[in-house]
């Protein structure tokens, strides 16, 4: 049995289904994170799980006990927001006490506790601070530590990271990833950042219109995307339109080989930026270079073909070969190249 379960949670509002028979078992230690665009139901699922919300339908279990109808503050979980919520009025020790205080836990045992936090977050020195006088950073390490000082079974995030500027928000993924580990925390994390998602997720969970899209571990959430939305949504995407017939990929006035196996019928075919080689023999497509831009450690060409626009990516490890306005042509490894059933307009 899992340690938490989520059976057919549903959520409406009115005639509005916010969350839509939505499943998920997450064991005990998992990082989960929610991945989606806005509206698509996985905050109000955070939600659900808190304790915030309440469902229309469905279960909440955690740790073989029904909580569907737990009241937020009888769940012990740990929960961090975007905007922090630290009382502007306490100490960063006050702060990370409350709820430990309201748990009547003994005071020399909270002091202990606290430091303890502190420490975990790399904040030892800044117990007699007030909020505003930390960074964005420091608030939310501070609001980290008040979610694992009462040491919840799970902690939720919920875009903890949403206002942080690039750069820190790049460190403190690493910070949080490496904290989770060291304390083996069930964590479930709300994010719209896929980037974000891929770095700390055991499992990302890919919602759309309060569904679940595709499920899985980064790597092959990336690898093999089950269709043209979660292709687009994790990462750069090449998605062509078309039928499959005969181990031929037929789109326009071209046909592509798949490789053997692949359905018949309209289907996608979606091939990644970087799984695409220029070559001068054996190309599979021909192309011109509209587009060279330079993006640090990678190249990003965008090439048009007599099936419409492309994009390539090739690694910056050497000065490039291939500029604008250059003919050229487009080569991939078959098994690179996924082939999926047409999804219907929404």
């Amino acid at each position: 049995m899992a340690f938490l379960e989520l059976q057919s949670l549903t959520k409406k509002f009115g005639e509005l289904v916010v969350v839509d028979e939505f499943n998920l078992s997450v064991e005990k230690g998992e990082f989960i994170c929610l991945l989606g665009p806005s509206g698509c139901g996985k905050t109000t699922t955070l939600q659900m799980v808190a304790g915030l919300v309440q469902p229309t339908a469905g279960r909440v279990e955690l740790d073989g006990k029904d909580i569907t109808k737990l009241r937020s503050n009888r769940r012990g979980l740990g929960i961090v927001f975007q905007s922090y919520a630290l009382f502007p009025h306490m100490t960063v020790s006050q702060n990370v006490a409350f709820g430990l205080e309201m748990r009547g836990v003994p005071s020399v045992e909270i002091t202990q506790r606290v430091a303890e936090a502190l420490s975990l977050v790399h904040l030892d020195s800044f117990g007699d601070r007030y909020p505003r006088e930390l960074s964005g950073g420091q608030r939310q390490r501070v609001a980290l530590a008040r979610a694992i000082v009462i040491r919840p079974p799970i902690m939720l995030l919920d875009e903890p990271m949403g206002a942080l500027d690039a750069k820190l928000r790049e460190e403190m993924q690493i910070e949080l990833r490496a904290l989770q580990h060291r304390l083996g925390i069930t964590t479930i994390m709300v994010t719209h950042d896929q980037a974000e998602a891929m770095t700390l997720a055991d499992r990302v969970v890919l919602m759309k219109g309060g569904q679940v899209e595709q499920m899985g571990n980064p790597y092959e959430m990336y690898e093999r995307p089950n269709g043209r939305f979660s292709s687009t949504f994790l990462g750069r995407a090449n998605v062509l339109s078309g039928s499959v017939k005969d181990c031929k990929f037929s789109v326009g006035d071209c046909a592509l080989p798949v490789a053997s196996g692949a359905l018949n019928g309209m289907a996608d075919y979606i091939i990644r930026p970087e799984k695409i080689e220029f070559t001068n023999e054996e190309a599979l497509l021909k192309a011109r270079v509209c587009a060279r831009v330079f993006l640090g450690n990678h190249w990003l060409y965008q090439v048009e073909t007599s099936i419409g626009v492309m994009h390539v990516t090739r690694a910056n490890d050497s000065p490039p070969t291939v500029g604008e306005g250059d003919q050229v042509g487009l080569r991939w490894d078959l098994a690179n190249a996924h082939i999926v059933p047409q999804e219907s307009p929404t």
